[in-house]
């Protein structure tokens, strides 16, 4: 996390306000602005937790907030302490303190040892425009939350050497893979997906039910692997987070080549201006092309398909990701539309168009075929064409990019059933008649 004093603002600053208000310290108007009361705000805070109240979010600050960044807290066991005690202690529940400490005996605490605290709120935020360093707070979060369910870990660098965090749910049989943010402003399938992820691991742990099937029933049969945000330090550049330094600088100096498109809104590429979504091994050749004779001929914020296929560090990780892990199904999401596209040339795996059929009665989105000038080079058609089996793009929401977190209730309430038919309709033993009822 970056220093963060008056006059700070970006998503940092609204990560910060929510924490204080998660800790107790507001209310803040979430809106990434630094000012007066996001200062005596954390002077409050720092006052309360023993470190220098100077109104500065430096390295000793944001310690002390993470448990408020990531949703949970390291509890030392005293003496009398048990479930129950900590649970209200906290705020928490005794039964997320067992989900969190799958091994602990709660007859047999002892005293010295460290417990997971889940606290009182969910750990992704719908109020924070998307950085790449939430991503792995959330990750964190999550996996803290819930040990026996989700995983997390890296599965590349980007350019700037951030990590590509991967969230793997469950460990059934059927494999599927969902990914977000190739695209830079289209920043907010991130939080899509992860919001998604812990719905499902919540219900899970309650033994509830996600889309009406039984949530541990599908972390059973299914383990779904998640790359939730493909694009780090694009969505950085996008959402204010890149600070202004060589990085940017030179972003903005790509953005010249293209000036009619708005920097940063505008910016859909990696940091050296190559789009991630025109860098795999499925006509690549025609995807140049047709991207040249449109006249994106030099990196810039969207459509340079790169020197070659995957030339770009973020989408050879993902590349190699997917051939580890050999998914049934990809679920690619972006924005916007509200279009589910399914089919790459004239490769149509087997019930591909069912299950689009079934997920556009989920989801109320038209199914189409890709546009001839986008149909070459983007995950899903390399997926389809490599193993010949069901890869979707989903469009969500509606608008002009990068779309407001205003519409992400709705997006989440459009793309559930998505997500969850996705981890199923591949499933052993599973009848796609069956699933649409």
């Amino acid at each position: 996390m970056m220093l963060l004093t008056t006059g700070s603002s970006g998503p940092q600053t609204e990560l910060l306000q929510t924490a204080l208000n998660r800790a107790g310290f507001g209310p803040l108007t979430v809106d990434g602005v630094f000012q007066s009361k996001t200062r005596a705000a954390l002077v409050r805070f720092q006052k309360a937790n023993g470190l220098n109240p100077d109104g500065v979010a430096g390295p000793r600050t944001h310690e002390a907030l993470m448990p408020w960044y990531t949703g949970y807290r390291t509890h030392t066991l005293r003496r009398g302490d048990t479930f129950y005690r900590l649970a209200a202690a906290y705020g928490t529940t005794v039964a997320a303190i067992e989900t969190a400490n799958p091994t602990a005996d709660p007859l047999r605490l002892p005293i010295g040892g460290k417990l997971t605290i889940p606290l009182p709120f969910p750990v992704v935020s719908t109020q924070v425009r998307w950085f790449s360093e939430y991503t792995r707070l959330c990750c964190r979060g999550l996996t803290a939350r819930y040990p026996a369910l989700a995983s997390t870990g890296e599965y590349g660098r980007s350019v700037l050497e951030q990590p590509l965090w991967q969230l793997t749910l469950g460990n059934g049989k059927n494999r599927v893979l969902y990914n977000a943010s190739h695209h830079a402003n289209e920043w907010i399938t991130t939080p899509l997906l992860l919001t998604f992820a812990e719905q499902l691991l919540a219900a899970a742990a309650s033994g509830g039910t996600i889309f009406d099937y039984p949530a541990a029933a599908l972390l059973q049969e299914s383990t779904l692997l998640l790359a939730p945000a493909v694009n780090p330090d694009g969505i950085d550049l996008v959402t204010g987070a890149l600070e202004n330094n060589a990085a940017y600088l030179s972003a903005f100096r790509l953005s010249r080549n293209y000036p009619d498109i708005p920097f940063p809104d505008g910016w859909k590429a990696n940091i050296q201006g190559v789009d991630l979504n025109l860098q795999y091994p499925a006509g690549w050749s025609t995807a140049k092309s047709i991207k040249f004779a449109q006249g994106f001929t030099l990196p810039g914020p969207r459509d340079y398909v790169g020197s070659a296929p995957l030339a770009a560090p973020e989408s050879r990780a993902l590349y190699d990701l997917t051939l580890a892990f050999d998914p049934a199904l990809t679920l690619s999401l972006h924005t916007q539309g509200r279009v589910i596209y399914w089919k790459f040339l004239n490769y149509e795996p087997e019930n591909s168009r069912q299950i689009a059929m079934l997920f556009s009665r989920v989801s109320g989105y038209e199914v189409e075929e890709t546009p001839y000038s986008s149909g070459f080079a983007g995950y899903k058609d390399w997926f389809i064409q490599e193993y010949d089996r069901p890869g979707y793009t989903i469009e969500s929401g509606l608008g002009t990019n990068p779309l407001p977190l205003s519409q992400l209730p709705q997006m989440q309430k459009e793309c559930l059933g998505i997500f969850v038919l996705g981890a199923r309709v591949t499933a052993d033993g599973v009848e796609l008649a069956q699933l649409a009822g």
